[in-house]
């Protein structure tokens, strides 16, 4: 039966949530198991030399002694990876009946009072199994309840106890009621913990999955924007290039410096549309840049300051040794983002931090702003959640928190003590290194 546990039946590879709860609801079978043990070792010797019936000690321990060699195999078969199955669990209980019934036989049959701990074992049977192994368990333990009416080894009382024989029998069934009651309440409310985890992990996924599906959607729908665009901007850059060349505008400074402008902004537009239809590949690696933690960042706040023009801006560098990493398109976006909403709670001033912690790369943004709402920390990172009275507000944190969790990151926000809000973002630089993005 070791051999058998040891070696497992589960299948290979990653184990869904059914498969976790089974795992940790088949360690609860091994915790209760260790209870029964110790609690018939306490019984034999209490019923043996307390009152002073006589039972075959031998026989019963070696049960107790393959109870035991089957927790410890069984607590091996957990320590693996590999899933349990509704078959092993059902196998674990069947043994549990049968160590009872071998247990009931040698003290007495049917007319054990501890024979109603066939009960307990049909109701885990129930909580833990598939309809057809819990039935049957069921047929399986009534076949040995009935066996045990004609199949059993008698017991001899003590004279004193013979006229007490039924108070005797009251005793040992209540003794029996407040054991398995216990083990229920414990098990059952351990079991009911695990559905609980299991369940909240199921919901968070299921809100995972929307939001992706959310962001797919957006995704197209600014894949398809821009292409639709390209066509009018590239018609407006060529009229542009032609104004510029006409003799009558560069005739004229004030109107000639405002069409170098319009098409400063026009060219503009032009990079933002090649940035969405560039970040349109980035599951494909399309659009990854080999860089430096120093020289992506670098970059970033140049091109950043040069566009937003913020009055006030600090940028901290913590971070210790450069080491290479891969951007792309949507991380620059995600820090566009972010800064962009700090500048626009705190015009005067925006921070950036940048350190290490571990093999975790740590940027920080920080704002001298009114901070955020306790509404908004609560519901941080879900799609339309925003101060912003516009339409479409609250797009950008949502895009961030997503972007940084499929990097295997996470997003962290607070109020500063000193006033304003920090914005901090969590990035595993295995995930940014070159060497894992070529292992894909």
């Amino acid at each position: 039966m070791s051999d058998l546990l040891g070696q497992g039946w589960g299948p290979p590879g990653p184990m869904t949530l059914h498969d976790k709860t089974n795992k940790q609801n088949f360690l609860l079978l091994i915790q209760l198991r260790w209870i029964a043990v110790g609690g018939q070792i306490v019984t034999i010797l209490f019923v043996r030399y307390a009152l002073g019936i006589g039972l075959p000690l031998v026989p019963m321990a070696v049960v107790i002694l393959l109870l035991i060699a089957l927790n410890v195999a069984s607590l091996r078969r957990h320590s693996s990876q590999d899933a349990i199955t509704n078959t092993e669990l059902f196998l674990g209980l069947l043994l549990d009946v049968t160590a009872l019934t071998v247990q009931l036989y040698l003290s007495g049959g049917a007319s054990n009072p501890f024979i109603s701990l066939y009960l307990l074992q049909v109701i885990l049977g129930a909580v833990l199994l598939e309809t057809w192994s819990v039935w049957a368990l069921v047929l399986i333990a009534s076949t040995c309840f009935i066996a045990l009416t004609t199949f059993y080894r008698e017991i001899s009382l003590p004279a004193a106890h013979g006229a007490g024989l039924f108070s005797l029998h009251i005793q040992g069934m209540f003794i029996c009621f407040v054991l398995a009651a216990t083990l229920l309440v414990l098990f059952i409310t351990r079991v009911q913990n695990n559905i609980r985890t299991r369940d909240a992990h199921l919901a968070d996924l299921r809100q995972q999955s929307a939001e992706e599906a959310h962001i797919v959607r957006m995704g197209l729908l600014a894949s398809g924007a821009a292409h639709e665009l390209g066509t009018p901007l590239a018609t407006l850059s060529v009229i542009l290039n032609d104004w510029q060349r006409m003799p009558v505008l560069e005739a004229d400074p004030d109107l000639a410096q405002e069409i170098r402008e319009m098409q400063g902004q026009l060219d503009r537009c032009k990079k933002i549309v090649s940035g969405i239809l560039m970040s349109s590949g980035e599951l494909r690696g399309e659009g990854t840049v080999r860089t430096s933690v120093d020289a992506f960042l670098a970059e970033l706040v140049a091109e950043w300051k040069s566009t937003r023009l913020p009055q006030g801006f600090e940028y901290t560098r913590r971070f210790g040794a450069n080491q290479e990493i891969v951007s792309d398109p949507a991380l620059k976006q995600v820090m566009f983002n972010v800064l962009d909403n700090a500048l626009e709670a705190s015009p005067l001033w925006v921070g950036l931090i940048v350190s290490r912690h571990a093999d975790d790369l740590i940027i920080e943004v920080v704002d001298a702003g009114p901070g955020f709402e306790e509404a908004m920390l609560a519901e941080f990172g879900k799609p339309y959640t925003s101060t912003k009275n516009r339409p479409g507000s609250g797009l950008g944190l949502f895009l961030v928190v997503n972007v940084i969790r499929k990097l295997g990151g996470s997003v962290t926000v607070r109020n500063r003590t000193e006033g304003g809000a920090s914005v901090t973002l969590h990035l595993p630089l295995a995930a940014l290194s070159p060497r894992g993005h070529n292992a894909d």
